[in-house]
């Protein structure tokens, strides 16, 4: 199989795109279902991925693991990802943790050219500037110094991001939905440790110890698992094959701003007006992106 050169528009974009935004769609539910089970972060992660895992396995049946650098490295650096995102909300807060986190549009945007070969272009810089503004204002009511730690595992969390998309995109000729597969199991691997205290059902931190039946912790965790993190993963395996990491990121960036939407309408825990001004810049960023390049003249490559 020759690769497509990079120059050359997919004429699968549009349905990238619309892969890439229900996989934060469904990513964003991650937030209300955590909230249903009172278990250790790397417990909840680690099962997640399991099931996630197993999803994965199921879809692709006969996975195709080449054991190639590119496979790996990805499978290794999307693990990192999610582990070092549930350290960094145990050690500064989640708002700290989720803003800084989506620095990784920058470190992608500057990636792209020389891993890719993929051009930014200005207005991409532009949507990801008022995207980073957006966040601000999403969460400038739960901002705080935070750990430094915390924070700082944060930022590197945002970089490994970056570099897991970019390598996720170098498969796109080939199939980024192993690597993914590769990451889940890898991340059950490092959580087993911790799945033996307050496991649900067990009491002591558990669902148990809150009154919370058992059954309703583990749904949550199915849900976690199978629709959360497996059906989005197989989006974003697709996504990433049609769409440049840039984008990738950018039209992933209303992931933050539906999770608090899930929680009000299912919690009752109402959003803020920060929340509700910085969701709808990030909306309208995003819309823009999508929608300009089509009023434009098309150009040879126009993405």
């Amino acid at each position: 199989m020759h690769p497509r050169p990079l120059h050359v528009a997919d004429s699968k974009r549009p349905q990238g795109i619309a892969a890439v935004v229900l996989c934060s769609l469904l990513w964003s539910t991650g937030g209300l279902f955590i909230k249903l089970v009172p278990w250790n972060p790397f417990a909840i992660a680690g099962i997640r991925s399991l099931f996630a895992g197993l999803v994965m396995l199921a879809w692709l049946r006969r996975p195709h693991l080449t054991w190639s650098r590119a496979q790996v490295a990805a499978a290794v650096f999307y693990a990192a990802t999610m582990i070092t995102f549930v350290i960094a909300n145990k050690l500064t807060t989640s708002a700290n943790a989720i803003l800084l986190q989506y620095g990784a549009p920058v470190y992608a945007a500057l990636l792209a050219a020389p891993l890719l070969g993929e051009r930014t272009h200005w207005y991409d810089w532009l949507t990801i500037a008022a995207t980073l503004g957006g966040m601000v204002l999403f969460f400038l009511d739960k901002l705080s110094a935070g750990s430094l730690a915390g924070n700082l595992i944060a930022v590197a969390n945002g970089l490994l991001f970056a570099f897991a998309m970019v390598l996720l995109r170098k498969q796109k000729d080939g199939s980024p939905f192993e690597s993914i597969m590769l990451s889940q199991f890898l991340t059950f691997a490092v959580s087993i440790p911790f799945l033996f205290s307050g496991m649900p059902g067990t009491g002591g931190t558990g669902p148990a110890a809150s009154g919370r039946p058992a059954l309703i912790a583990w749904l949550a965790l199915i849900c976690l698992g199978v629709v959360q993190m497996g059906l989005s993963s197989i989006l974003l395996a697709y996504g990433v094959r049609h769409v440049t990491t840039v984008q990738s990121f950018l039209f992933s960036m209303i992931e933050p701003i539906f999770n608090p939407v899930w929680v009000f309408l299912l919690l009752g825990e109402k959003p803020g007006v920060g929340a509700l001004a910085g969701g709808a810049v990030i909306l309208v960023a995003t819309t823009l992106r999508f929608l300009l390049p089509l009023l434009r003249p098309a150009r040879p490559g126009a993405t």
